[in-house]
């Protein structure tokens, strides 16, 4: 028996790296009394106001990731905390959109600032934000994130 260690696989570190952003993402925002997932739903809605029409929960579903149902509980949870708005779409009220409150704005501003802080140190061994490695990585990941995984495929 070999006791060489093995070599890890991409699966593998995409993984631990996904565990450590998530963990440091929660640890830094828990003065601000949100949760990763909850930022993610924040500071996705904050963005996508911005570009334009506030997102229903189908699309902030699909630009996160995140699971509908899931979406469903966090913006029924921070509406009752007071920091998004559910309304019915006026066009089609099976659609829920999502809105900020000025509370929700409040709130999501400083939390950007802290995960844009740690993003900062995270990047920094490539050469930080700006940099040509870091780019290359973004394209990367997005290339990866852009493969399908369907298991039945």
């Amino acid at each position: 028996m070999s006791s060489a260690p093995m070599e890890p696989t991409a699966g593998y570190l995409v993984w631990r790296l996904s565990i450590k952003w998530r963990v440091a993402v929660d640890q830094a925002l828990a003065p601000l009394r949100l949760t990763h997932a909850q930022y993610v739903v924040l500071s996705s809605v904050f963005g996508m106001e911005r570009a334009g029409l506030p997102p229903s929960q189908r699309e902030l579903a699909d630009h996160t990731g995140l699971e509908p149902l899931y979406v469903s509980k966090l913006a029924r949870q921070l509406e009752a905390d007071g920091q998004l708005r559910r309304t019915r779409d006026a066009k089609d009220t099976r659609v829920v959109r999502l809105e900020l409150t000025d509370r929700g704005r409040a709130d999501v501003r400083p939390a950007i600032r802290t995960v844009q802080a740690l993003l900062d140190r995270l990047l920094a061994p490539l050469g930080g934000r700006d940099d040509p490695r870091t780019a290359a990585l973004v394209g990367d990941l997005t290339e990866l994130l852009r493969a399908p995984l369907d298991p039945s495929a």
